[in-house]
């Protein structure tokens, strides 16, 4: 938040999303594999293994990087997806670290080795990366070699595919890079929300990279249905979301002369989360702690985030982009932040809830 930056928190939720989040990576890259020399074996190919691995963190951050698209729309479609929120981030920075290994392999400089006399150690499944491993053939080192060979800009079927894959990395790269609070507060929000808009640039690049790549290499014509598909879920799941959005904003509860809207009942709202819903033109994040019920603006002060997709985390409102905090009762930040947001009057009546559409000015700490 705003104050002083100190060191990353993690919290026994993230632990355990990391935890999960990197056991499925280390499973699906396994049995990728697995699966391929498998194949191999049955058809009597042999298969060089750095090829194989450098197919399989690949496909790994393609797919992660599809997931950690798909979280905001699927959050606005269900509550179920409002929990991976909290752990978006930690996704997108391991899209780039499978994206980096992708292109470096899992290796040693062997340099540093050869100056000390000794022969390079050789890591626990070792790879070349695509980069060393398709341009280490000619006189060109291999990143020269990558940025001067193919100059085929003409061709779609020739073209460099592999610079659409190095634009891709570079927006990964950034966007890991400045993904901790630090970054936030001394880049100001609207200058670091404009960078992260960027993913979908990186994100074209790397649909064109691999589909590309796949006209080359591929002549599985199923493999470029599976980029577009992906391509297309991720269009739909957005266009959805907005739709979605527009028309509950249409759906407004307010009703000239009521003092006091019924916005549904208590057990409709899964403890420690909220429902959001329309009032004289504002949504309002309607949250439930036990058999209490607080209504805040949905409208986080930091970047307008989604107030009513977090959840209640030692008695404050959550939200699930950054992990600003609200008290339930006052809307204010606990000290010693001072961002705050409104709240509304609210009343039990019968298992129903009550909300008034008046709001009460933000507290100011």
């Amino acid at each position: 938040m705003t104050h002083q930056y100190v060191a990353v928190q993690w919290t026994r939720r993230k632990v355990i999303y990391d935890a999960i989040l990197i056991g499925l990576m280390a499973l699906y890259l396994l049995a990728f594999m697995q699966t391929s020399h498998w194949i191999a074996d049955l058809r009597g190919i042999e298969l060089e293994t750095d090829g194989v691995a450098i197919r399989a963190y690949g496909s790994a951050a393609y797919i992660l990087l599809h997931l950690t698209l798909a979280i905001g729309p699927l959050s606005r479609l269900h509550p179920w997806f409002h929990t991976l929120l909290f752990n978006r981030r930690h996704m997108g920075v391991m899209v780039f670290l499978l994206g980096a290994i992708h292109v470096s392999g899992w290796t040693l400089p062997s340099q540093p080795w050869i100056w000390l006399g000794m022969k390079t150690p050789k890591l626990p499944w070792a790879f070349y990366g695509s980069v060393a491993w398709y341009n280490n053939f000619g006189d060109l080192k291999p990143l020269v070699s990558l940025f001067t060979v193919n100059r085929h800009f003409g061709s779609l079927a020739l073209f460099p595919f592999e610079l659409l894959g190095v634009i891709g990395l570079v927006v990964l790269f950034v966007m890991a890079a400045i993904s901790h609070d630090f970054w936030l507060a001394n880049l100001t929000a609207p200058v670091w929300k404009a960078i992260h808009m960027s993913v979908y640039v990186g994100y074209a690049a790397l649909v064109g990279h691999v589909l590309l790549g796949a006209l080359q290499t591929n002549r599985n014509p199923w493999l470029a249905v599976l980029v577009l598909s992906g391509a297309l879920a991720l269009l739909t799941l957005h266009l959805l979301s907005g739709w979605r959005e527009w028309y509950s904003d249409r759906a407004d509860l307010a009703q000239p002369g009521h003092s006091w809207v019924d916005v549904g009942a208590l057990q409709d709202i899964a403890d420690g989360a909220a429902k959001v819903v329309m009032l004289s033109g504002e949504r309002v994040a309607v949250f439930r702690r036990g058999t209490s019920v607080f209504a805040l603006s949905n409208v986080c002060q930091h970047q307008n985030g989604p107030l009513g997709e977090g959840r209640i985390v030692n008695n404050c409102a959550v939200c699930p982009w950054h992990g600003y905090e609200y008290e339930l009762e006052t809307g204010a930040s606990p000290p010693p932040f001072h961002e705050s947001v409104p709240t509304f009057p609210v009343q039990l009546r019968e298992g129903r809830i009550l909300i008034s559409p008046v709001p009460i000015a933000a507290v100011q700490r």
